[in-house]
């Protein structure tokens, strides 16, 4: 048996590879040959200098935007909530900081470190090992996981690999611009028989795992972690032997960020840190996220049972039919309309606030015409939301479209009286009360007493209304990318997430 050492930044770990008789397969066709490719290993960016900005101007903004992947273990949606181990871990980062967080998902054609360096997302979280070349254009915050990396094959094969010497011929397929990539190279350079099939970006993991349980590729490599998860609702993996051990896993922000990822350290310390043994300690809050997404599995194997796809339940919520109807008939944007349910109750039909008000779209029974328990209702309930955002539109309806609806969303939230009190603030200020920004600042002098004591309707709760816009225009942006996204991998025949088939026949 030959063991052989590697260090992973830091954290050492030990290679097995054992060496046993080959085996020969002949398989489908390589998509790409990796002969072709150079011995230089570089990433995809065009981008040289990043932006300046960092945590400040980040506050000042009030939103991080978050780079990842559309896939379980990073960001999706679930019955139309915004769930994922990236998503849940950067979203507790926020709530903390005081920040909104908004998604950006890396499209075909587009690099995730030119998007960082060029401000159109300020951290790419998406279960990057910590490499050389990466580290040459981003800046990696100290690890929150540890992951092996192992071959993973086709049960077409017939067997299950026990040596990477097994795999003579067959060919295993992986992005170019990887970590897996990386170390298959470093491999076949140590005179291991491997053969590299170089397969598009855009072929995220678990999107190339779905292949491989269909058949359709021979054989890939993936974090444990993602292949742990995925094996719970795909059939048709066979695992192989590891390649590395203990690759550290980080988030990236620019080099020019030091505050941000100063502040990030700070809250990734509280959740994973190393004892003077170098073993792994981690937070209650880490272990339920793990045990969530990438043990326990539930949520994620519904996600892909077919009859959650094909049934009731629509691509970014459980009603999109129901409410692209309801939005047809009052003339609003069905995407918008989604957003602003999904912050209201989460979709939760039975759902009431503090407030009073009830079901879906948090509608107040005083001022409703229809009946308390017809409001339960979910179409009702819909309808009836609708109907009060029409309403909003219509009285805004000679302002931008951006402008209109976020007065539209803030009169919904806090009504037409207080957002009434900050237009008339702003021109005491000088501002365009027609512009959102400016009004957005004055709901938040409305919770001072100098200014709500002159309002005609008082103190206001300011923050909580500019919060509301945001998160909703945040939520409407990332719902249209899901949706795009959606229509590319349909257009290839993957289905959504790379989804093509769970249960083979």
């Amino acid at each position: 048996m030959l063991f052989k050492k590697i260090n992973f930044t830091g954290i050492v770990g030990y290679l097995l590879l054992g060496i046993v008789g080959v085996s020969l397969f002949t398989g489908c066709s390589s998509k790409t040959s990796e002969d072709s490719e150079s011995n230089n290993i570089t990433l995809p960016v065009t981008v040289s200098e990043p932006v300046e900005k960092d945590l400040a101007e980040i506050r000042k903004d009030g939103v991080l935007r978050m780079i990842t992947s559309y896939s379980s273990g990073s960001y999706f949606l679930y019955k139309g909530i915004q769930v994922g181990f990236e998503y849940e871990l950067l979203k507790t980062f926020t709530k903390e900081n005081d920040l909104a967080l908004e998604v950006v998902i890396t499209g075909p054609d587009e690099s995730p470190y030119d998007l960082l360096n060029s401000g159109r997302g300020d951290i790419i979280a998406a279960n990057y090992t910590i490499t050389p070349e990466r580290k040459q254009v981003v800046k990696f915050t100290r690890p929150y996981n540890l992951v092996d990396q192992l071959i993973v094959v086709s049960d077409d094969l017939g067997f299950r690999p026990q040596s990477i010497t097994d795999l003579k011929d067959v060919p295993i397929s992986v992005r170019r611009n990887s970590s897996y990539y990386v170390r298959l190279k470093e491999l076949k350079e140590e005179g291991f028989p491997v053969e590299i099939n170089v397969i598009p970006e855009d072929m995220d993991t678990e999107s190339v795992l779905f292949q491989v349980a269909d058949g359709d590729l021979q054989a890939t490599v993936a974090d444990d972690n993602i292949y742990d998860a995925a094996n719970k609702y795909m059939n048709g993996l066979v695992k192989g032997p590891l390649i590395a051990e203990s690759d550290t896993i980080a988030w990236a922000v620019r080099k020019n960020a030091p505050d941000l990822e100063h502040q990030l350290n700070r809250f990734l310390y509280k959740h994973f840190r190393f004892n003077e043994k170098g073993v792994p300690k981690r937070s209650a809050f880490l272990n339920v996220l793990r045990k969530k997404y990438f043990e326990s599995g539930s949520q994620i194997a519904d996600y892909f049972n077919p009859n959650y796809q094909s049934g009731q339940f629509g691509i970014i919520s459980p009603y999109d039919n129901m409410i692209q109807k309801v939005a047809v008939e009052h003339d609003v944007d069905w995407v918008m309309l989604t957003a602003v349910a999904a912050q209201e109750s989460k979709f939760n039909p039975s759902s009431v606030s503090w407030a009073g008000a009830v079901g879906i779209m948090q509608v107040l029974p005083r001022f409703s015409e229809i009946s308390s328990d017809s409001l339960y209702i979910p179409e009702v309930n819909i309808r009836e939301g609708a109907k009060i955002l029409a309403s909003h539109l219509k009285h805004y309806s000679y302002m931008d479209s951006t402008n209109q609806w976020s007065f539209a969303l803030a009169a919904y939230n806090v009504g037409q009286g207080h957002l009434a009190d900050a237009r008339r603030l702003a021109i005491d200020h000088n501002q365009d009360p027609n512009e959102w920004d400016n009004v957005a600042e004055s709901l938040l002098k409305l919770m001072q007493r100098k200014y709500y004591q002159n309002a005609r309707y008082g103190f206001c709760r300011g923050i909580e209304t500019v919060r509301y816009v945001s998160e909703i225009m945040n939520r409407y942006n990332t719902y249209q990318t899901i949706l795009a996204h959606n229509q590319t991998k349909q257009a290839t025949n993957t289905g959504i997430l790379g989804l093509k088939t769970i249960n083979r026949p």
